[in-house]
């Protein structure tokens, strides 16, 4: 099964953080999540949630202000923001290389600033308002790894 996208819903920070916790269940190292949405659509929420998955003892913080946080798990959680970046030139020059095609898995938000310098291969994650508390998550695969991602997420038969 070839999926372009999938969209799940989720009407509460505990369905949001359901749905990370999968993600982080999931999650292989080397796996790349790239973040997208408006300010409080979920996006730290989400990987609090895949933080969880991963058996972190770590509470995820928004990286705003340090640009990357890292958090031990089963895998090492590599959560950087973009959020006070504007130009491609300060991103490419962050040297995230050791954690793009590192062993652990990198959590990018606001990564639709360096979507152009990032690698090509990753599971896209748009996230948009419902309502006040709801959210649309829509997953988009860029590559095989993240097609199969996406059938096991699909699979998880407590989200709709």
């Amino acid at each position: 099964m070839n999926m372009k996208s999938l969209k799940l819903v989720s009407h509460n920070l505990g369905e949001t953080q359901t749905i990370g916790k999968r993600l982080g269940e999931l999650a292989q190292p080397g796996d790349l999540f790239l973040m997208s949405g408006n300010l409080g659509t979920g996006k730290t929420t989400l990987t609090q949630g895949i933080a969880s998955g991963l058996d972190s003892p770590d509470y995820a913080l928004s990286p705003t202000f340090v640009l990357m946080r890292e958090l031990k798990g089963r895998l090492p959680l590599y959560h950087i923001d973009l959020y006070r970046l504007d130009k491609i030139a300060e991103i490419s020059d962050l040297g995230l290389d050791d954690y793009l095609y590192g062993s652990g898995l990198c959590v990018i938000e606001w990564a639709e600033k360096g979507i152009t310098v990032l690698p090509p291969e990753h599971l896209l994650i748009k996230i948009k308002y419902l309502d006040d508390n709801g959210r649309i998550f829509e997953f988009i695969p860029e590559g095989k790894r993240y097609r199969k991602l996406l059938t096991q997420l699909k699979s998880f038969s407590t989200l709709k």
